[in-house]
């Protein structure tokens, strides 16, 4: 499995976490380690030279 695969999974656990969250606070929380992860996973395609460092 290809470490930014490893990155969206953990995103998408996040996700999940924030459907979930008890409160506000969590489920923003939450929210925020899930983009993090996601722009983690486009910074290592881009890394794997698989996705342009430009957006389009």
């Amino acid at each position: 499995m290809k470490q930014s695969e490893i990155f969206r999974e953990n995103a998408e656990n996040c996700l999940r976490l924030a459907e979930n969250a008890k409160d506000e606070a969590a489920h923003k929380r939450y929210c925020r380690m899930a983009e993090a992860w996601f722009a983690l996973a486009r910074e290592q395609d881009w890394l794997d030279g698989e996705e342009s460092p430009v957006a389009a």
